[in-house]
């Protein structure tokens, strides 16, 4: 089974800002990642693929992704930008490349809208099951507070395969437990909905973390979801704000210590290539 990190980013701040680094705490990692900055960190924890995954609100961005993807290397696809809202998405999805080394999924900023319910607006509700009839994936990025919406938009669309990212960001720093927990476990109940294992290092503080602060969140989205449900990704180099890319990984290897070797393939890779349909070779 290839192992896949499902969550990496890269930008290009020559070419656009990311506005979600909006203060002197994004300071580490304020400048320019390349394939070239990923493959080593890849090649250096055996993994064979990646899921490179948008970093800001832009259909010039995903296009620099999907080069990545097509060309040679670990890139197995990418989970781009789209307006949900657009009355044209439909053409919009339809025009980009798909499969192993194209587009496999569509995210957005929700935790950035200032409406919680945003998921919930017909527009986008209409936008998602655009997203279902072209047969990909939507990324879920949301907090807490965002949840419930999110699982409105996952009862109404039973047809299109969701993803929570980062575990929906716990506030980990606070030590904050509920309502994230049933929150989680709720959305989770849904057997259209996958988990990522990523992410959370960068909830908690990130100079002071220690493991037993953050393997409960962990421990508890595997109870959730499930290994056959369950997603590792890095975050890297987000992750890099808390964490190296060895003591995240250790962390997600802790979590998922009393699974069985099969069990454990799933979550570093096999849930991976089955919810994005990159786990086949590529085709040449």
């Amino acid at each position: 089974m290839m192992r896949i990190d499902a969550h990496h980013h890269l930008w290009d701040l020559g070419r656009r800002d990311q506005p979600w680094m909006d203060g002197p705490w994004a300071d580490p990692i304020r400048r320019s990642y390349a394939l070239s900055d990923l493959t080593p960190q890849l090649t250096a924890h055996g993994f064979a693929g990646t899921v490179l995954v948008q970093s800001s609100a832009s259909y010039a961005e995903t296009a620099e992704l999907l080069a990545l993807a097509a060309a040679d290397g670990p890139v197995r696809g990418v989970v781009g930008w789209a307006d949900l809202t657009d009355p044209g998405l439909a053409d919009v999805l339809a025009a980009q490349p798909r499969g192993p080394g194209g587009l496999v999924g569509i995210r957005h900023q929700v935790q950035d809208e200032p409406d919680p319910d945003w998921l919930t607006r017909p527009e986008v509700l209409r936008g998602l099951g655009e997203v279902a009839e072209a047969g990909l994936v939507y990324d879920l990025l949301v907090t807490p507070r965002e949840l419930p919406a999110a699982e409105a938009a996952v009862r109404a669309l039973p047809g299109l395969s969701f993803v929570l990212d980062h575990a929906g960001k716990p506030a980990v720093a606070r030590g904050d437990w509920q309502p994230w927990a049933d929150r989680t476990a709720a959305l989770a109940r849904h057997p259209n909905v996958s988990g990522k294992l990523s992410g959370l290092v960068t909830e908690a503080d990130h100079a002071a973390w220690r493991p037993q602060q953050i393997l409960p969140y962990a421990r508890h989205v595997l109870d959730a979801f499930g290994p056959d449900r369950l997603l590792f990704g890095s975050d890297w180099p987000v992750c890099t704000l808390a964490a190296d890319y060895d003591d995240v990984l250790a962390l997600a290897e802790s979590a998922t210590a009393r699974l069985t070797p099969a069990e454990r393939a799933a979550v570093f890779g096999g849930t991976a290539g089955r919810v994005y349909g990159v786990g086949a070779p590529r085709g040449r």
